[in-house]
């Protein structure tokens, strides 16, 4: 663009030739796009191993597992806090009353509605870890929508039990059992798998001891049960044998502390070793 000399700023004939003499002004120069990551490729395999190998694509739900829990890791500060229950209570309650529970219920007592209403308890002491950060915002949610995390032949899938905080643990049984039938026969909706707050995860079901799970994000919070065995604890002074459970924290550090975390977690295993407490909602 020219300048001009003349009234007003028009441009003069001497503004022109100024301009044609001096040369256009050089463009700045633009700056190089970054390449694209490189994909990983495969090395080919010999000729012997690949006569026994099998190419399966990924199904979409097994993609959709892998991107989400890399996502994950790579956006979430991950850290695991462990800590282990006596599960004595628990078991002696369960065997107590299992039989008239069903009855009433229509619906077997298991160990999750136990976990379920231990976590809603610490969730309210502890509100960082059913929080989530939005850009620069920590968003509390005070509602516990817990994601039960399901193996089914086709993959992991996590539904989740709606206002769990407000459920007895009867209704969280009988809402975990309808989940866990539509999670293995292919039926659960949309609905059903959007809004969790926090997940737990039972790898002791499949012999488990103990295990470092990953967030479900935008969750900050995941537990992880384990299989209960029979160790050798100190109790009293006195060393005796109790079926004992690894529990397993994984959390956010971003938005949870240290301590937070481990207080959580010992408010799990407080409410579990003394279930009274939960019935009672104490």
């Amino acid at each position: 663009q020219i300048s001009g000399s003349g009234k007003r700023g028009q441009v003069l004939k001497g503004d022109v030739l100024d301009a044609i003499s001096k040369g256009a002004p050089s463009q700045p120069a633009e700056t190089p796009k970054a390449a694209p990551a490189p994909v990983a490729v495969r090395a080919p395999s010999s000729g012997d191993d690949a006569s026994r190998e099998e190419r399966v694509r990924m199904t979409k739900l097994r993609q959709t597992i892998a991107r989400r829990l890399k996502e994950a890791q790579s956006t979430a500060a991950m850290l695991t806090t462990f800590n282990e229950v006596d599960m004595s209570a628990v078991m002696a309650l369960r065997t107590k009353y299992k039989d008239v529970f069903e009855k009433k219920h229509g619906v077997k007592l298991g160990f999750m509605g136990f976990f379920t209403k231990a976590v809603t308890h610490a969730l309210k002491e502890i509100p960082s870890v059913n929080a989530e950060i939005d850009g620069t915002d920590i968003i509390f949610k005070n509602y516990a929508h817990i994601g039960v995390a399901v193996g089914t032949e086709k993959g992991l899938v996590v539904p989740v039990v709606r206002n769990a905080d407000q459920m007895s643990i009867a209704e969280i049984e009988k809402d975990i059992g309808r989940l866990g039938i539509a999670a293995r026969d292919g039926k659960l909706s949309v609905a059903d798998m959007q809004g969790g707050t926090f997940t737990i995860s039972n790898g002791g079901v499949y012999g488990s001891l103990m295990s470092t799970p990953i967030l479900n994000a935008p969750q900050s919070g995941i537990l992880g049960m384990h299989k209960i065995q029979d160790r050798p604890v100190v109790v009293g002074g006195q060393i005796v044998i109790r079926p004992m459970m690894y529990l397993a924290l994984s959390y956010d550090h971003r938005i949870v502390d240290g301590k937070e975390a481990v207080t959580f977690l010992v408010r799990v295993k407080e409410s579990l070793e003394d279930p009274e407490r939960l019935v009672l909602d104490l």
